[in-house]
């Protein structure tokens, strides 16, 4: 329990870090230095010193959401199993709280968007409502093949010690698709690129951007590290089903973990620096293609386990 608990408090501590891994490969793509690693921790401290603004159309609501935003990302982390160590937190079906809870982070970012009576952050906010959606039935789906692979619908059955090895031993091949929707939910959820650049300052084409524009000091601060968090905590699914290999030692085990971020941070940079946002009409045949691989995969498995 003490080293699940460390870990936890570790992956909120070292996900601007890993956050900031996109950042440099970005601009080595662009033959640019780039910030420092620990970019990430300066801006979350000049938002902390400063004070916030408050619109006066704005309701409590808005100061809410921020709070909310961070609160279920770091909740979720508590029951995710990490560098394959029991989750702080673990129950029989916490996959499907963690969705939900999940979702509640996003609501209240929706309605914190919505209070501020600006036509711009509710077109933001209608894109953040909408394509969640998609990504919502890829898990299910996903969580279906898990459930009948493992007969649980805990993290903790999928991620923790030597499971993913045992996923991929169990489904084989088709887990590819698995691990290409998970990353495909990563770059929504987490609006990346192609789904939205979050580097852009154009409101007709931001989705996440444009739902925080009112906000600024520590209620920014608060957003921005719970955006790292919940990055880290897809990242995480996708490094635990690239690299399942677990070593004997806990020390190796958090090294061969923090490479498999690395990998999956190093890809959503070369995928922001290689691609280009979609138009927003594309948005949802992209997202679709997460639900179309992973229900390929769960009747492939299926059909094989049978």
């Amino acid at each position: 329990m003490i080293k699940s608990i460390i870990l936890w408090a570790l992956a909120i501590l070292l996900a601007p870090f890993f956050s900031a891994v996109i950042l440099k490969v970005k601009a080595f793509f662009g033959g640019k230095k780039g910030p420092p690693l620990l970019i990430n921790y300066y801006t979350l401290i000049k938002l902390f010193k400063k004070g916030s603004v408050y619109s006066t159309s704005t309701t409590f609501l808005f100061k809410l959401g921020p709070m909310v935003s961070l609160s279920t990302a770091v909740t979720a982390l508590m029951f995710l199993p990490i560098a394959g160590q029991q989750p702080v937190f673990s129950f029989n079906g916490d996959v499907i709280f963690i969705l939900y809870l999940l979702g509640l982070g996003r609501f209240f970012t929706i309605t914190a968007a919505m209070d501020t009576a600006s036509p711009f952050e509710g077109m933001g906010a209608a894109r953040e409502a909408y394509f969640p959606i998609i990504c919502e039935a890829t898990m299910f789906m996903i969580l279906i093949l898990f459930y009948m692979l493992t007969g649980d619908l805990c993290f903790a059955a999928y991620f923790s010690g030597g499971q993913p090895l045992g996923l991929w031993q169990v489904a084989g091949s088709p887990l590819l698709f698995v691990v290409i929707s998970f990353f495909i939910i990563l770059l929504t959820e987490n609006s990346r690129v192609p789904v939205d650049d979050p580097a852009t300052h154009l409101e007709l084409t931001m989705i996440h951007e444009v739902m925080v524009l009112d906000h600024s000091g520590p209620d920014l601060g608060l957003i921005e590290l719970g955006s790292f968090c919940k990055l880290f905590f897809y990242s995480t699914i996708v490094a635990s089903l690239i690299l399942p290999f677990k070593l004997g030692h806990f020390a190796a085990n958090i090294g061969l973990f923090a490479a498999a971020l690395i990998i999956v941070y190093t890809a959503v940079g070369i995928m922001e620096s290689v691609m280009a946002r979609y138009r927003m009409d594309r948005v949802p045949k992209f997202i679709l293609t997460s639900f179309a691989l992973a229900f390929f995969a769960t009747i492939i498995t299926l059909e094989f386990i049978k």
